[in-house]
């Protein structure tokens, strides 16, 4: 095994209430820096937890300068929103995975809200609000019924979660998100990393303050789908996992026998994250600044995304 890189979100109104930081969450005193805020995972080993992780031990460079952190603290028990986001171009094959989810959803803490969601038409279709109800949430997951390509691009679906997420995104709120695809854009077949719609997606996962987390899963697609084709997905996978802090799990370029010991690493991510705040330069119009992180003690491996949502000149403080 090997690890790398709601009808639509409109859902929304039908009483969607409010699981990683979130990048845009920015405050600019008067006159004075703006700061934005992230979360950096502190990667597990066989499962365990990871011993508290001081500031001292944290490398920051913002923009290619070593910048000193102004928040640093663990998240603990904080809010979660969660959403396990599943391409309803599936292979049938993909009922065995079924008890997978339901039994990672039924596990998981009482301060994580969940959500299921299905792409189908450039969209990311719930099935329900979010919950903290996880065995009625467990009810929800079905198999997929869509056609090949009928999720129209990933990315576009991936796009509108991200754009329609309810709520105002905060610091407090970690919002996560588990995509179980094979991140085939249909509209560009072979890998591009400058992909337009990629890059869309990237950008609106990042203001919404998305940390997504994927599962390669092959789709109704043509059975014979090129090397080159499946290549390019996970390749757009892990510029997913990367940009935003997540990460791309997959066996080869077969289907996964069981989601389980994937769900158990993105479990065991969940409990030792950190909030981190960093300085930037506000701009004339929103942007974003390169963001890397990285452990300077014996041991300690971190993973945060790779760049931050920088506020407008004269933005209110949140």
């Amino acid at each position: 095994m090997q690890t790398g890189t709601l009808a639509s979100v409109r859902a929304v109104c039908f009483g969607v209430a409010a699981l990683l930081a979130v990048p845009h969450a920015w405050g600019q005193d008067e006159g004075g820096p703006a700061s934005a805020t992230t979360v950096v995972t502190a990667l597990p080993k066989g499962g365990e937890a990871v011993a508290p992780i001081p500031a001292s031990a944290v490398e920051i460079k913002v923009d290619g300068k070593t910048v000193q952190p102004l928040d640093w603290q663990p998240y603990r028990q904080g809010e979660v929103q969660l959403v396990l986001l599943i391409d309803d171009s599936a292979r049938s094959s993909f009922g065995r995975n079924l008890q997978d989810l339901g039994n990672f959803v039924q596990s998981l803490p009482p301060n994580v809200s969940v959500a299921v969601a299905y792409m189908l038409n450039g969209a990311a279709n719930f099935s329900g609000p979010f919950s903290k109800d996880h065995a009625e949430t467990a009810k929800l997951f079905h198999l997929p019924g869509g056609s090949p390509g009928s999720n129209a691009s990933p990315y576009f679906c991936l796009q509108d979660l991200a754009k329609r997420w309810p709520g105002t995104p905060t610091p407090s709120v970690r919002r996560e998100v588990v995509m179980i695809t094979d991140g085939v854009d249909e509209y560009n077949l072979r890998y591009d990393p400058e992909d337009p719609y990629v890059r869309a997606a990237l950008d609106a996962s990042t203001r919404a303050g998305l940390v997504i987390y994927s599962i390669y899963y092959r789709d109704q697609g043509r059975a014979g789908r090129s090397f080159y084709e499946t290549n390019a997905g996970q390749n757009y996978l892990t510029q997913v996992a990367d940009a935003t802090g997540g990460n791309l799990y997959y066996e080869g370029l077969g289907n996964p026998v069981s989601f389980t010991p994937f769900l158990s690493d993105i479990s065991h991510r969940l409990m030792n994250q950190y909030e981190l705040g960093v300085p930037v330069k506000p701009a004339k119009k929103a942007g974003f600044a390169e963001l890397k992180v990285k452990g300077t003690g014996a041991g300690v491996k971190l993973r945060a995304a790779d760049r931050v949502a920088v506020p407008p000149e004269g933005s209110a403080p949140q």
